[in-house]
């Protein structure tokens, strides 16, 4: 008799790689910047080498779905896996900034393949009942990876070592995951890893665009909203006059806020629906940011972050989980591709918001933009989530259990279906 699948049993198949990749991740994302300098290249040759880390995994959402439905989930994350070596040792290697280039936007596309393999096996091996805290949990394992990863690389880099030694640390996290994904097997019960794409990513995009024109926009409005957190709370910080270690301080209190809600929201979300988790997160972030510019000490930007973490925190896995509600069993991977490319679009164009404003006006002002976007984005969750997902809230969860109810219930004489007295 096949077992019930439980996040338990998931576990080592699951969490385990992609904390140990995003560990990998974590440690690498501080230094490349620095790797940059250190191989001659100016501060805007620097800050464009971090760019592409972030730009390369945009650039890999859409393949990303194309290779997982070919190969598989689990295949996908071994080939992520094996070129993500390649990629980090060019990176460790490099001797100029030329060779660097390419390999820290080949690095981001990677990133892109991994997360999206792991969520769409969630997506198809987890019973709907379980979907929201399993890829809250998910989106939580990668964050404590992200959080813990700088630290690790920290204490390599400890005592004056160059900063490319940090790319050894996402070198043995990688190779640490890949071992985990061959090594242990997936949960029994999982749907069966797909041979052949069965329909073209152009095909899914026409097919479901009113989904990615509506939906998908309130996708990018969250995620724009979610980045800018972590780029106005060091400059608002600086802005101020706080120094680099109070603001590290403020921000790590933020994040450990953040980390500690994934497992509550997705048992909100299981048993109340999305919105109930959705809106209240968006609201809590966008006044959050809004009020960041009114704060002038430390006592004052440390409560807000932690609003700011707060509101982060309990939509953990929000989106990952939307996007599994409304993709189509057909064609999962390729829908769940372009789907990251609405939300990591707002992970890079967000921050761009910021920058954009303030050099209109001033950092204040670009900051209240996007607390005002955060509003908007709850708004606009409100107005579509119900119109695609039916685990939007209590009452469509109930019309969605009804009607399953009925397409269950044997037909009378006539045809119609009645539920017996």
């Amino acid at each position: 008799m096949t077992r019930p699948v439980t996040l338990w049993r998931i576990a080592p198949a699951v969490f385990l790689p992609t904390l140990l990749f995003e560990t990998g991740q974590g440690a690498i994302t501080p230094i490349v910047a620095l790797n940059a300098r250190e191989l001659g290249g100016s501060f805007g040759v620097a800050a464009l080498v971090l760019a592409l880390l972030g730009l390369g995994q945009i650039a890999g959402d859409v393949p990303a779905g194309i290779l997982a439905a070919r190969l598989g989930d689990r295949k996908a994350m071994l080939v992520a896996s094996g070129v993500a070596v390649v990629t980090l040792t060019g990176c460790l290697l490099a001797r100029d900034v030329l060779v660097l280039i390419p390999c820290v936007a080949a690095t981001g596309m990677t990133n892109s393949v991994f997360n999206l393999a792991r969520q769409s096996y969630l997506t198809e091996a987890i019973p709907a009942r379980l979907r929201a805290r399993a890829l809250s949990t998910l989106g939580g394992t990668a964050r404590i990876g992200a959080f813990f990863g700088p630290f690790v690389g920290a204490a390599v880099l400890h005592g004056g070592a160059p900063a490319r030694d940090a790319y050894w640390v996402g070198l043995v996290a990688t190779v640490a995951a890949g071992l985990v994904v061959l090594l242990v097997r997936d949960v029994s019960g999982a749907t069966p890893e797909r041979r052949a794409a069965p329909t073209t990513t152009r095909a899914v995009l026409a097919s479901h665009r009113q989904v990615f024109a509506t939906l998908g926009m309130a996708v990018l409005m969250v995620s724009a909203v979610r980045a800018t957190r972590q780029t106005v709370l060091p400059l608002w910080a600086d802005h101020i006059g706080l120094d680099a270690s109070t603001t590290s301080l403020v921000f790590g209190i933020a994040g450990a806020v953040d980390m500690l809600l994934f497992y509550p929201s997705g048992r909100v979300m299981d048993r109340f629906g999305r919105l109930p988790v959705a809106v209240p997160s968006m609201l809590i972030l966008g006044l959050s940011e809004a009020a960041l510019p009114l704060t002038h000490g430390v006592l004052a930007l440390t409560l807000v972050a932690m609003a700011m973490g707060f509101g982060n925190g309990i939509g953990s896995g929000i989106l990952m989980t939307l996007g599994a509600d409304v993709a189509p069993p057909g064609a999962r991977s390729q829908f769940l591709g372009i789907w990251r490319l609405c939300a990591d679009s707002g992970n890079a164009g967000g921050p761009l918001v910021v920058s954009a404003v303030a050099a209109l006006g001033s950092l204040a002002g670009g900051i209240v933009t996007m607390g005002a976007v955060g509003l908007a984005a709850a708004a606009a969750l409100i107005h579509w989530v119900p119109r695609y997902s039916p685990w939007a809230h209590p009452g469509t969860m109930a019309r969605y259990a009804a009607s399953r109810t009925a397409e269950t219930e044997p037909a009378g004489p006539d045809g119609s279906r009645c539920s017996p007295r």
